[in-house]
């Protein structure tokens, strides 16, 4: 095992980190969903927002791990915020000569993959990182480096305004200039906290929204259009083998390439939506026919996408029904899909009943 260097600026970087004023302090809301959102995003069991001080790393938050802190000697995070300006990416802790035989790796929680991104101040000192964890290797995908790199700066702003406005609040009674500045610090936290709800509610992949924000979009459709209500679950046609033999970057090229023909297709900008792999949702606010001729349009238009492969998708559409959920609907939509998959694939069923 290979402890980690002492930054250069180890002084002011402890300094940094006391101004926060955060060790040891009780978790908070707005920490814990950034870390189940990067957890989320990066498909691991495992994501922690870590403080690196002078002997040891503490986490302000933690999903998927019990201990609230380790020896510094032992942090893998203690060596990511060695370059402020890069995360800390390793696929295999096996195959790394900084950690095959460290604690972390050979016994709990046996980390294997490992990804941290540093939490930067606005003076450049790193003070700890956002990163994730895993138990087997893997790769980050590269929107999956992305989202995490804009999570961490996310951190670093929830950490700077709790800190200005903990300083603020101390000294509001002195002068209404204070006052002011408090208020702006607040309206950038709203706006900060606007953009990460914006996040969890979009596929960092295809841009899409998710399945949750479809959901959404549903209910509120649902009110409008009682009766009159459509879904649509799509699935592209032999996915696996465009991945098996031309590689997932070919297979990430192919699911935006389909999700941006879905948008053309959308009603309204939450009415198609990635349910999850290949997998995609649409919502019509029509009767069933008008619906049903509009997936064949998809279809038809997915089938002619200058791809440079055979390329074809096979939808199952339902009604909605009074009284039924939108996670109902879509059940039955997903049933028709798998009908029309045994009946030879690229093809349009609707439901049993509808």
């Amino acid at each position: 095992m290979q402890k980690p260097d002492i930054p250069a600026n180890e002084a002011e970087r402890l300094a940094a980190l006391r101004s926060y004023d955060i060790l040891d302090t009780p978790p908070e809301p707005d920490f814990d969903d950034l870390v189940a959102i990067a957890a989320a995003i990066c498909d691991v069991p495992t994501a922690l927002i870590s403080l690196v001080d002078s002997d040891r790393q503490w986490f302000k938050s933690k999903l998927g791990l019990k201990v609230d802190q380790t020896p510094r000697e032992l942090a893998f995070c203690a060596h990511a915020i060695l370059d402020p300006s890069q995360p800390l990416v390793v696929p295999d802790t096996h195959q790394d000569e900084r950690f095959h035989d460290s604690p972390l790796v050979v016994d709990e929680p046996n980390i294997r993959f490992y990804a941290g991104a540093p939490l930067v101040t606005p003076q450049g000192e790193a003070i700890g990182t956002l990163c994730v964890i895993d138990t087997v290797p893997r790769q980050l995908l590269p929107q999956q480096r992305k989202a995490l790199l804009a999570l961490s700066k996310q951190t670093s702003r929830v950490l700077e305004l709790r800190r200005v406005s903990r300083a603020l609040a101390r000294q509001l009674q002195e002068s209404d200039w204070y006052e002011k500045q408090l208020l702006q610090y607040q309206q950038q936290l709203e706006a900060s906290n606007a953009d990460l709800a914006a996040l969890t509610r979009t596929d960092p992949l295809t841009g899409l929204p998710n399945r949750r924000a479809f959901a959404a979009a549903f209910e509120q459709a649902q009110a409008r259009r009682d009766g009159r209500l459509q879904v649509a679950v799509l699935d592209i046609d032999h996915f696996k083998v465009i991945n098996d033999v031309h590689g997932h970057p070919e297979g990430d090229r192919i699911l935006v390439a389909v999700a941006e023909t879905l948008r053309l297709y959308a009603s309204a900008p939450g009415a198609v939506a990635r349910y999850g792999g290949e997998e995609f949702l649409m919502m019509f606010e029509s009767d069933l026919r008008q619906a049903e001729l509009q997936c064949e349009f998809v279809r038809e238009a997915i089938a002619n996408l200058p791809v440079g492969l055979p390329l074809t998708v096979s939808i199952g559409l339902a009604t909605h029904r009074a009284g039924e959920s939108s996670a109902d609907s879509i059940a039955r939509a997903d049933q028709a899909l798998y009908a029309a998959k045994r009946s030879g694939r690229n093809r349009v069923e609707v439901a049993e009943g509808d």
